[in-house]
């Protein structure tokens, strides 16, 4: 069933909505409980970014998605309800969370869609706590979101999800109801705004060359004496802009230079954003069939055919670079084993993006109606595409070594629905932005194992960075 504004009448009489709203309130006064109603209904298409500019608030929690190649993009604005927590059980106690609020939802849908769920978005950041004591995104964070919008190839749902308790006002939520419908098909004609300013900017590197590649001397050392294998250090570039950096500017932006990449937002509801482009799937969960990127090894494109070819060569035969991705692997495959799963490798090939490409294996497994997405992030976060090997030990290093807090940066983020399908990536080619001091702080990492110069990774990074900062303006 589609919304269209023809049908202005269907919210205010439309009966079967109506007595389900009062047989549910009903339930609620009667036993003294709380419980969610997720009203789905397809509407016009529109364009979710759009919505997303037009709809979401600073001060509220939001997030939007997308996948430009598949033609799939979510905004998810408000929450209706949400949960923070840190510390070691940050994954039990988020999937713990999730399946007490699905056995409060009650579902009023007409349409038969696979991308049409009410859905759970969730961010982790990379460690369990945060050092830095203002850092602006709590380790975990999960909520439902009031007002999802889906929109799958030309196929756009609206999700509604309402709060219902002895209190509600039905006439009242109807309302609103339908005036956020109105809204929402006025804008199938409307492109993202986008003002043409070119604010100023100061940057500053967090980590200076030299710092960073007596850091990348170090580490070889200690790869040398065993200490680990394998580790993944990153720098932050500080910027100051003369105007707030346009979100929803940068987001277009993303999309368009990074169409083979998900592009993401997540805010703290304070005025603080973590957007990207991660190239990288940790999981994506589809009718039980898990896939999952091993992403590491990296070149830079070429700038003619026959370089581009000429580099992409190198990087498939390079043993270094071959080393560091089979690290990956391994990795993945005994995490997955250990949760019962059997994953099938595919042979490694190139992910080629606009500026950089890297060595790329698709994994795939199927999962037992048993095990929660969350179970599997929980084991594969961190991979040594973003930590090293062994990841504990690395990780301990990663913050001697770091000046900063990484916080989102390398971490999950993405959604879970009813069925356990779900898509989370790896929150790298990512910033954090902060519209009320204009500032932004960009993010990238370099893997270092043996045979890595620490000139060439400290340029790694500034290519990454500069790539970055050019998509967000």
């Amino acid at each position: 069933m589609t919304v269209s504004p023809c049908s202005a009448e269907f919210f205010v009489y439309n009966k079967e909505l109506y007595q389900f709203l009062v047989k549910k309130r009903a339930y609620c006064i009667k036993n003294n409980c709380t419980q969610i109603a997720s009203i789905g209904l397809e509407i016009d298409s529109v364009d979710p970014l759009v919505v997303f500019q037009k709809l979401s608030a600073s001060n509220k929690l939001n997030f939007y998605w997308e996948n430009p190649s598949k033609e799939e993009a979510i905004a998810a604005i408000d929450a209706v309800t949400k949960f923070h927590i840190e510390g070691k059980e940050r994954f039990i106690q988020a999937e713990k969370f999730i399946k007490y609020n699905l056995g409060k939802i009650i579902n009023f849908c007409n349409v038969n869609h696979s991308f049409s769920q009410p859905l759970f978005f969730c961010s982790f950041s990379f460690f369990d706590t945060n050092l830095q004591e203002n850092y602006p995104f709590f380790p975990a964070t999960v909520f439902l979101p009031k007002w999802q919008v889906t929109r799958k190839e030309k196929c756009c749902i609206l999700r509604a999800n309402i709060k219902i308790d002895a209190d509600l006002n039905i006439e009242k939520t109807l309302k609103i109801l339908w005036q956020k419908i109105t809204s929402i098909n006025l804008l199938k004609y409307d492109a993202v705004d986008l003002d043409n300013s070119q604010p100023q900017f100061i940057k500053n590197s967090i980590t200076k060359s030299s710092k960073f590649q007596r850091s990348v001397l170090s580490a070889l050392e200690d790869i040398r004496k065993g200490t680990y294998s394998k580790i993944v250090l990153a720098d932050a570039l500080n910027i100051q802009s003369s105007t707030p950096l346009n979100l929803f500017k940068s987001l277009n932006n993303l999309r368009q230079l990074h169409p083979n990449c998900c592009v993401f937002s997540t805010s703290n509801g304070k005025g603080q954003n973590f957007i990207g482009a991660s190239p990288e799937t940790l999981i994506a969960i589809r009718n039980q069939k898990l896939n999952t990127d091993a992403l590491a090894g990296s070149a830079a494109r070429g700038k003619t055919p026959a370089e581009d070819a000429k580099k992409a060569n190198l990087l498939l035969n390079s043993q270094k670079e071959r080393h560091e991705h089979s690290l990956v692997i391994d990795f993945i495959t005994q995490k997955l084993l250990s949760l019962g799963l059997l994953p099938q490798v595919s042979t490694p090939r190139l992910r080629q993006l606009s500026n950089i490409q890297h060595l790329w294996t698709p994994i795939i497994a199927k999962v037992p109606r048993n095990v929660h997405p969350l179970q599997i992030v929980s084991q594969l976060h961190p991979t040594p595409a973003v930590a090293g090997v062994a990841p504990e030990v690395a990780c301990q290093e990663i913050r001697r070594y770091e000046s900063f807090e990484r916080g989102l940066y390398a971490a999950p983020l993405g959604w879970i629905d009813a069925e356990g399908n779900c898509e989370f990536v790896v929150g790298i080619r990512s910033a954090l932005i902060d519209t009320s001091t204009k500032s932004s702080l960009l993010y990238a990492g370099a893997g270092i194992v043996p045979g890595s110069d620490p000139q060439k990774e400290f340029a790694e990074i500034q290519l990454k960075l500069q790539a970055l900062l050019k998509a967000l303006t």
